[in-house]
């Protein structure tokens, strides 16, 4: 699912800067910015699919929640 996003002017000197800065040249230096992007994903859709869902409410809960409702109706 890897979408090529084209780059303008000012974007593609700021990255170049950026990979120069780090030893490298700009297409390694997209490729490796691209795979962190990725890597993040993932670890992020890792991180949803292991979440756990919400407890119910236990009992000193649900009575504190009773208590808090007005009588009668």
């Amino acid at each position: 699912m890897s979408t090529k996003k084209t780059l303008t002017e000012g974007q593609r000197a700021y990255e170049a800067k950026r990979a120069a800065k780090a030893g490298m040249s700009l297409e390694k230096w997209l490729a490796a910015k691209e795979k962190d992007r990725e890597a993040e994903e993932k670890a992020r859709r890792k991180a949803e699919a292991a979440a756990k869902p919400p407890k119910p409410p236990g009992f000193f809960a649900r009575l504190i929640e009773k208590a808090h409702k007005p009588l009668g109706s």
